[in-house]
């Protein structure tokens, strides 16, 4: 497998978009062009199947930086027995004895399957660092242990992709707001969300000395611009696609044979069944 420059050219962009230059992302046009991208992924996995590739993304960033609604916009249309997302819990007390990257690596992926993580081993590197949760010893031995440990996931023959959502601070106090005024989404706000405003300066410290030890040749960031989620998404999904030299490999279109004859089958009555009651009219 290649891999493109990490500067698409302009022949790049157009393999993937229909829209202008500097055309305005109305929704009908972003909606338009999120479907081309996801038939464009469908093919990319296809691909990564036949191939038996494995893959890794990650994707970190800030809270509400809009990391899960990329992750939503990549799967939703993906065979989900070959691509999963992984978005661990708290570390069990057991966990916490383990080495540090040893729950990560039961997730990896096996030959054609793609693992996107939503948040991932970077957590010491951000919230336990910030928060106190790891010892300085264990955040250093982190930033020592991670770059050797990802050119050996590379080594073994894993396509590992790191992505980082920036936001700024004003776009992520009218995303928390948000969540406070949707009960639909007021789950995602949780304590350590709202203790992440009191520390600003210091998550950004983290992601600066993050990127100064594991912004690897081998395994390399990607900061996506996340102050606008539509544009994020499409920018995103773009990136992922100019990184695989794919081929479409989708069937042709099946023809669908001739339904059995009835041969005397009767259907028992309606009444028999327990229908779930119809709330609406046509």
């Amino acid at each position: 497998m290649g891999k493109k420059d990490k500067q698409k050219d302009k022949t790049d962009d157009e393999q993937y978009s229909s829209i202008p230059e500097k055309m305005n992302l109305t929704k009908k046009v972003y909606f338009s062009e999120l479907r081309n991208l996801q038939v464009e992924l469908v093919k990319l996995q296809e691909w990564i199947k036949y191939k038996q590739l494995k893959v890794v993304i990650i994707f970190e960033g800030r809270d509400a930086a809009g990391k899960g609604g990329a992750i939503k916009r990549i799967t939703e249309c993906l065979n989900p027995r070959y691509a999963r997302v992984v978005a661990l819990p708290v570390p069990t007390e057991r966990e916490k004895t383990q080495w540090y990257f040893q729950r990560y690596i039961t997730h990896l992926p096996a030959a054609g399957e793609i693992v996107l993580f939503d948040r991932s081993w970077y957590n010491r590197a951000g919230v336990e660092r910030v928060m106190g949760f790891c010892s300085e010893e264990e955040y250093q031995e982190f930033l020592r242990s991670t770059p050797e440990f990802e050119r050996m996931l590379v080594r073994s023959g894993i396509v590992l992709v790191k992505y980082w959502f920036s936001v700024s601070d004003e776009e992520q106090e009218r995303r928390f707001q948000d969540r406070i005024d949707d009960p639909t989404k007021r789950w995602k706000l949780s304590p350590m969300d709202l203790e992440s405003r009191l520390k600003w300066v210091e998550y950004s410290k983290a992601k600066d000395t993050m990127f100064a030890h594991t912004d690897i040749k081998q395994a390399p960031w990607y900061v996506v611009d996340a102050d606008n989620k539509k544009k994020a998404r499409l920018n995103c999904i773009h990136h992922l696609l100019s990184l695989f030299d794919y081929e479409d490999l989708t069937p042709e279109p099946i023809k669908l044979p001739p339904r059995q004859e009835n041969m005397g089958y009767i259907r028992p009555p309606f009444d028999d069944q327990t229908f779930v009651k119809d709330h609406y009219s046509d």
